[in-house]
């Protein structure tokens, strides 16, 4: 991979290497605060019905798995009881008429996505009866994107026909690494052949847009047993693909304790696994899109790309943006009117809400006019690398480059974004280079407002 330096990987992993957020959100969820809570939510809610014409990103959080992967970073409830998940899709009813009642007549639906966990745990009987109770409340455009994340251990042909039938229409399948020596180290065991069958059984059944997720920087990886995988995942070609790094934040994830730190990668690896990707997947005919996702050239995901017109949003990134998002479930997170309000994450304090007629709304944060701007300018630096200076300066009222003065004097310090030709600053605004784009996550850091008040205690993963 071009650096645009004649610096190692080594020296760059030194200077850049740091803690930093993936930018999901900004403010990211660390900022949320329980001063948020169901009343200032209902009343976005209630500012949302007015926009009746503007449409909606519905979540809808599935967080049962059979069993704890090492490595997950996600809001997961392990049981094989499966009366649990019955008892939660009754109350996840409950919610999405809630959530539904409050918008009135604000109902149609761009974007929609069952996240987890693993939504495939669920009986096709459960799954028929919870998209019903979606479509009584909701109204899928007729172009939406209806997405759903699928564990290849416990996904049957029953339930992909199912999906299709229900007009599923975009798989998102979790590989991570094919590696046994990796899977055993993260306690999730996954042959290639049950992918690859369950992938023929996609395409058969009609799925025309299928993403694979790996992750690089698992205990035991090496550059050669990342290859192999790789090389399996070139020769099948989903139409996209999300490559993540390993997050390793055991003070955030218990489970992640189970893994040695002894047996991580350590960053200049890590660094030599993504530059293996991809170099693998763009040799492959796949295009570069935002951070760490890659697509075929006539996908709309790298068309939008292209275009830079790009979006991102808690789902990730997509070309169906709408102004506010709907998140239903524990856990979940909603964007509604500029304030983000995310759910419990205790399943006992979810029930009593809904039970007390309460939406179970624990935290979030209503954004300020600042906010928003930062948010902006950070969402189109992780989406398109570029930041607009006259169209920004338009939408907010400010003069660009002397609004950002501070943040622009640290991409050209020494040391900085900048010196290494990862950044170009210009009267036009700011771009990421090719070069830089390994880098994101370090340029928008630059424009963080919050990112000192957490200086001193760990929070976020590293940027490498």
């Amino acid at each position: 991979m071009q650096t645009g330096t004649a610096l190692t990987p080594a020296q760059l992993v030194r200077i850049f290497d740091r803690p930093g957020p993936r930018y999901t959100s900004y403010p990211t969820a660390v900022e949320f605060t329980d001063t948020f809570g169901e009343q200032p939510y209902l009343a976005k809610l209630d500012e949302a019905a007015h926009a009746a014409d503007d449409p909606l990103s519905l979540y809808v959080h599935l967080p049962f798995c059979q069993a704890r992967c090492s490595f997950c970073g996600c809001s997961v409830i392990i049981t094989e009881k499966r009366y649990v998940a019955a008892r939660y899709l009754e109350y996840l009813h409950r919610e999405l008429e809630m959530v539904a009642a409050r918008l009135g007549g604000r109902r149609r639906v761009v974007q929609y996505h069952w996240g987890g966990g693993t939504p495939t745990y669920l009986a096709p009987a459960q799954m028929e009866a919870l998209h019903g109770q979606v479509l009584r409340h909701f109204d899928l455009a007729g172009d939406a994107e209806q997405a759903i994340e699928v564990d290849p251990r416990v996904t049957t042909r029953e339930q992909l026909d199912l999906l299709r039938r229900l007009g599923f229409n975009r798989l998102s399948i979790g590989v991570q690494d094919f590696s046994p020596e990796v899977q055993d180290a993260i306690n999730r065991h996954q042959t290639e052949a049950a992918t690859r069958e369950l992938y023929a059984d996609a395409r058969s059944i009609g799925f025309q847009s299928i993403n694979f997720d790996l992750v690089y920087g698992l205990p035991q990886q090496t550059p050669d047993s990342f290859a192999r995988t790789l090389a399996s995942v070139v020769e099948l070609r989903p139409d996209r693909l999300a490559v993540y790094s390993y997050a390793h934040v055991p003070w955030i994830k218990g489970n992640q304790k189970r893994i040695e730190v002894k047996d991580l990668p350590p960053a200049e690896l890590k660094f030599e696994l993504f530059t293996r990707a991809l170099e693998a997947f763009v040799g492959a005919g796949y295009r570069q899109v935002g951070m760490d996702h890659f697509a075929l050239p006539e996908d709309e995901l790298a068309l939008a790309s292209e275009a830079r017109v790009l979006h991102r949003n808690f789902m990730g990134y997509t070309t169906r943006p709408a102004p506010d998002q709907i998140g239903v479930g524990v856990t979940s997170i909603g964007d509604v009117r500029g304030a983000y309000a995310q759910n419990t994450k205790k399943l006992s304090t979810y029930y009593a809400c809904l039970d007390a007629g309460r939406l179970p709304t624990e935290k979030g944060l209503v954004l300020t006019a600042e906010d928003k701007l930062r948010r902006h300018v950070i969402t189109q630096l992780m989406c398109n690398f570029v930041v607009d200076a006259r169209d920004t300066g338009r939408r907010f009222g400010i003069d660009f480059h002397r609004h950002f003065a501070a943040e622009l004097e640290v991409l050209q310090a020494p040391n900085g974004p900048v010196t290494f030709g990862f950044v170009r600053v210009s009267p036009e605004g700011v771009e990421v280079l090719p070069p830089g784009r390994r880098f994101v996550r370090n340029v928008c850091m630059a424009f963080d407002e919050y990112l000192r008040r957490h200086a001193a205690k760990p929070v976020f993963s590293r940027t490498v």
